[in-house]
């Protein structure tokens, strides 16, 4: 049985083939196809808000053919402490594969394992694999290859999302530069475990020089509103804004995951200069999480 769990857990083939898959959807959008969900029941979990990540499971399962529920974590029985592994061995008898948004990484493989259906891990604290698996299909789609390019992310380097780039690097060989503070680093652990071609520095202007792909994220993740003073504050040279931007490949794709908080992590300039990737890159979601849901069907 196949599940998502992180990227991390992807060998470089199973992340080629579902990206490999992902182009045929998105062009066969609209267009009567094949169901690989139909006749099956999947839940949605999330113990997190979700805009992107909602909805592009929620269409795109019911796109696939399958019916799907949205629980939200503190309605059912998990948000009066039922035990997660409880939760999960009686779902699994009723549901056919679960999408699921918390804060534990733990959580989503305990839940994998108990309910024995196919588990998507739609964003933890530790990774958000969906998003990984849409930006890189983005960068495919508007560079023809993965090959060769140098990726540079700036900002808080030690978020989910960072972290999945990392393993996306180590996985298919591209160049991968974090630029942040000492403190908003990968944990050295991280990066003796993943390999690759994965440099860090403390300095943006030289992580940006020369680079394909210029992303970043939000600096205050969700869980971490008691910490905005500080993180604004620490990693308020790590914007992305036009000067930066400069110092980049001509041409260099400007990415961000949303959701955009314009002055800071990119300028409002910065972000509408690039709209056309950023809203490409958001709409790709849709389209690789259905190449996700087809993977997982084997």
């Amino acid at each position: 049985m196949r599940h998502l769990l992180s990227i991390e857990k992807l060998s470089a083939e199973e992340i080629r083939a579902i990206l490999a898959s992902a182009p045929r959807y998105k062009l066969e959008r609209g267009r009567p196809g094949s169901l690989p969900l139909a006749g099956q029941s999947w839940a949605l979990i999330f113990s997190k808000s979700s805009t992107r990540t909602r909805v592009s499971f929620e269409v795109g399962i019911r796109e696939l053919g399958g019916q799907v529920m949205f629980l939200n974590a503190t309605d059912i029985q998990l948000g009066r402490g039922e035990l997660i592994k409880d939760t999960a061995r009686v779902l699994g008898r009723m549901i056919h594969g679960a999408v699921i948004r918390t804060f534990e990484q733990a959580d989503v493989e305990e839940f994998a394992a108990e309910a024995r259906v196919p588990t998507v891990n739609a964003l933890t604290d530790h990774e958000h694999p969906c998003q990984i698996l849409a930006d890189l299909f983005t960068v495919q789609e508007k560079r023809g290859s993965l090959d060769g390019l140098v990726v540079t992310f700036v900002g808080d380097g030690g978020c989910n999302v960072a972290t999945s780039w990392v393993w996306a690097a180590a996985r298919l060989g591209f160049e991968l530069r974090v630029a942040a503070p000492a403190a908003f680093q990968p944990h050295p652990d991280l990066l003796a475990r993943a390999g690759g071609r994965v440099e860090w520095t403390c300095d943006p202007q030289a992580a940006v020089r020369g680079a394909d792909v210029l992303y970043t994220d939000v600096w205050v993740s969700m869980g971490k509103e008691a910490e905005a003073p500080q993180r604004l504050a620490e990693l308020a040279d790590y914007r992305l804004d036009h000067a930066l931007v400069q110092l980049a490949k001509p041409g260099a794709l400007v990415m961000h995951c949303l959701p955009a908080y314009r002055g800071k992590e990119i300028a409002e300039d910065t972000f509408e200069a690039h709209a056309s990737t950023i809203f490409d890159q958001a709409e790709n979601r849709l389209h690789a999480q259905k190449a996700v849901l087809g993977w997982l069907q084997g």
